[in-house]
């Protein structure tokens, strides 16, 4: 069974394109077209299910129409609508490149002058710059995702050591 820490959501399927069983994909992560990975892992009813891609194209910056293997009517496209998009984060561990901020979903945060700061439980890449929302205790931080604030990085323990700025954390 795969469980929700072995991935990280890359977006969410819209509707059924055309009659032969592909779906338009909305991604906010193209991490499927730059690593292999021949498949995509579905929310469906609760549970996180893997399907087959056959083939895939771009239709935009952020749309891609995709063909799973064994889906071929529309009918059979059609469950698919409003289902969210998920990608294997063991795959993303065999490259030494992190191409996506998501994949630190999960990871505890250490700030090397504030010590423990808590877990990334989401990332927030609503506004131009991205941020880390990590939870501590019931407390919510937003740090900036920006690479020069990571010191370390322990992926196998999933743990990020920061140095963060004089004034992005109360003391």
């Amino acid at each position: 069974m795969i469980k929700k820490e072995e991935v990280f959501k890359i977006g969410v399927i819209n509707k059924p394109h055309g009659v032969k069983g592909e779906v338009s994909f909305t991604f906010t992560d193209d991490i499927f077209d730059r690593v292999d990975g021949d498949y995509l892992i579905l929310l469906m009813d609760g549970i996180l299910v893997p399907f087959f891609m056959e083939e895939y194209r771009f239709r935009s910056d952020n749309v891609a129409l995709v063909k799973f293997e064994d889906i071929d009517t529309a009918e059979q496209a059609r469950r698919f609508t409003n289902v969210e998009v998920y990608f294997p984060k063991k795959y993303m561990d065999e490259h030494e490149d992190v191409t996506s901020w998501n994949f630190f979903i999960g990871f505890r945060v250490e700030d090397i002058h504030h010590g423990y700061l808590g877990e990334i439980t989401h990332v927030d890449d609503t506004t131009i710059n991205v941020l880390f929302v990590i939870e501590k205790d019931g407390e919510e931080l937003l740090l900036p995702a920006h690479e020069e604030f990571i010191v370390d990085l322990d992926r196998e323990r999933r743990m990020m050591k920061v140095d963060v700025p004089d004034g992005l954390i109360e003391s």
